[in-house]
């Protein structure tokens, strides 16, 4: 029972990583861009401010569903 849940704690906090990994590497790209190009600037900060969104949403919704997880093991 513990191992399960440590497995999956494991696999959400990695796929939580990977998905931090992956909008960091995305934002370094924009901010060429943005160094780059003055002319699509607006479209570029907005979206990163989306990105940025997505990634606060995403890290929300992992930490609960393995606060939910931890819940559950612990009210058997």
């Amino acid at each position: 029972m513990m191992l399960n849940l440590i497995k999956n704690v494991k696999r959400k906090v990695n796929s939580l990583v990977s998905s931090l990994v992956f909008t960091g590497v995305l934002l370094v790209l924009l901010g060429i861009l943005i160094l780059v190009n003055d002319l699509i600037f607006r479209i570029l900060v907005a979206i990163f401010i989306f990105i940025v969104a997505y990634s606060f949403l995403f890290g929300a919704y992992r930490l609960w569903s393995i606060k939910k997880d931890i819940d559950k093991f612990f009210d058997k």
